[in-house]
């Protein structure tokens, strides 16, 4: 290539040196934590503002927000934990989360580790606070984060055996989010939770609601349905059968 076909550095696209300053970033930010015996996990640092890493990023939004889920998971790994995220500070690993949706308010990404990962340590308290993180993004987007919320009512079901809290994300994604395409799983999830809880009437009647809908459109999803709620009613009538009766007045 001779000189004159050399562009010069100003005409260079920004893109491209968004791309480089973010590759050196995380070049320098895995460097900082190749020496684990110095760092530990609780000592993560608070997350800088969204304008900062806006700057530092040339404004490339998801890039940033990638970036920052980056730095989080390598500082973990690059901590003293026996058990992965188990001492790590998750108040200041809300703000982390936080700022990377604000970066990219799209990204599943952020919300994918809240709900499968950091909500997977075997710890109650860590467990419930990022559910909660998970809730309360959820309710500014529910049409595209719903995902996220049917995981952390499972999560709360299975991990925490909490069936009022799996429950009430249950319900929140059957009230609050309206985009057609949510699958009828979503949307059936309360009905099972509640007859997890015993609540066998309850149950019958959202599932009759919802067969009466004429929302579900697979054959073979409308008979199953049909056939728990025959189920349903068969144990409904035997808790009937099987209480107590009165003895006549004498």
């Amino acid at each position: 290539m001779s000189a004159r076909d050399e562009k010069p550095v100003s005409e260079v696209p920004t893109l491209l040196w968004a791309a480089l300053a973010i590759a050196l970033a995380a070049q320098v930010t895995l460097h900082s934590l190749s020496k684990p015996e110095s760092r530990r996990a609780a000592d993560l640092p608070p997350a800088p503002s969204t304008a900062a890493l806006r700057l530092a990023s040339f404004d490339e939004r998801p890039a940033a927000s990638r970036l920052a889920m980056v730095y989080v998971q390598a500082f973990d790994l690059g901590g003293e934990n026996e058990l992965p995220y188990q001492k790590l500070d998750y108040a200041r690993l809300a703000q982390w989360l936080q700022l990377a949706l604000d970066l990219d308010p799209r990204s599943e990404y952020p919300l994918f580790l809240a709900s499968r990962v950091y909500a997977e340590v075997p710890d109650p308290v860590r467990m419930r606070a990022m559910l909660e993180f998970v809730y309360a993004a959820f309710l500014r987007d529910p049409d595209r984060r719903w995902p996220a919320l049917a995981q952390a009512s499972l999560v709360a079901k299975h991990r925490l055996h909490d069936l009022p809290l799996a429950l009430r994300y249950a319900e929140a994604i059957d009230h609050d989010v309206s985009a057609p395409d949510v699958p009828g799983w979503a949307r059936q999830m309360k009905v099972f939770i509640l007859e997890d809880m015993n609540e066998l009437q309850a149950a019958k009647v959202l599932l009759g609601g919802l067969l009466a809908s004429g929302h579900i459109r697979d054959p073979a999803e409308a008979a199953f349905l049909k056939q728990r709620l025959e189920e349903l009613e068969a144990k409904t009538k035997g808790e009937v059968g099987d209480a107590p009766k009165r003895r006549p007045l004498d």
